[in-house]
């Protein structure tokens, strides 16, 4: 997990209500920092890892994070050349259900704002595009559900997702 080795630092993360008073929401957090030493140090390893979004807080404390966020923030610290996000959906759509393709950070930020972006999928464009803002090249929205959909991503012109180019 990302306990190990203190590779996932975390602070808890907590909710104001609508009397804007704080609200405890438990064992949640955010990132606070990532240590790229650890991934490296197992990828020259030949290791792949596997995180569990699971962070450890300055009191000791286990907290989980968002998968996605940390997925985000591993890529960024590491320098990847992809973050590729699954989803089941078949990626960022437009207002008539169809799948878009290719998306600027311009084009994401109209279709926010339009409200054509939004729900469930908002954490995943956010953290799609901190990733790109962030040196990570492109990242990818990817439909979990279709069968080989991460190496039809990888290795096709067929595109089976939403592609984010800084």
């Amino acid at each position: 997990s990302g306990k190990d080795a203190g590779l996932i630092r975390a602070r808890r993360m907590t909710l104001r209500d609508a009397a804007d008073d704080v609200v405890d929401i438990g064992q949640v957090g955010e990132v606070a920092h990532i240590d790229p030493g650890i991934v490296t140090l197992l990828d020259q390893a030949d290791f792949i890892p596997v995180i569990a979004p699971i962070g450890v807080g300055e009191d000791g404390c286990a907290y989980n994070i968002n998968a996605d966020l940390v997925a985000g923030k591993v890529a960024e610290v590491i320098g990847a050349e992809k973050l590729m996000l699954l989803t089941n959906t078949a990626g960022v759509l437009d207002r008539d259900g169809r799948l878009l393709t290719g998306l600027s950070p311009e084009q994401v930020a109209r279709l926010i704002d339009d409200g054509t972006i939004h729900g469930g999928m908002l954490p995943k464009i956010a953290c799609a595009l901190s990733a790109v803002r962030n040196g990570v090249r492109a990242s990818h929205i990817v439909d979990g559900r279709v069968e080989h959909a991460v190496l039809l991503e990888l290795f096709t012109d067929a595109g089976v997702g939403t592609l984010i180019r800084g």
